[in-house]
């Protein structure tokens, strides 16, 4: 499977030495949304294995990592690419809306 969990503890070497384009998604339990973009993703991590990694952040275990990219509502996924986040996107969308914001990373 190509996702992976992440926390405040493993997070900073996971993104680091990732070949692949990781999108992170901050999420929590208690969150509607996220419980609904979640299967999209993994869809999309499917589709895509070898070039893409999806790395889920549970916010309410991991604050710390949370407030460094100033996550401020959820779901919010951020892409990474060569350690470095490149783009954020914040709420639930669909997988076509979500294919076609992530496209230039696919």
């Amino acid at each position: 499977m190509s996702t992976i969990t992440l926390s405040d503890a493993t997070f900073q070497e996971e993104i680091a030495s990732s070949s692949e384009t990781i999108i992170v998604d901050f999420w929590a339990e208690w969150c509607g949304p996220c419980r609904k973009i979640a299967p999209v993703l993994d869809e999309l991590a499917a589709e895509h294995a070898g070039k893409l990694r999806v790395a889920k952040l549970n916010v309410d275990d991991n604050p710390e990592t949370a407030r460094r990219f100033q996550v401020m509502s959820i779901p919010t996924l951020l892409v990474f690419q060569d350690g470095e986040p490149k783009k954020r996107l914040v709420g639930a969308k669909g997988k076509s809306q979500l294919s076609a914001e992530l496209a230039e990373f696919l």
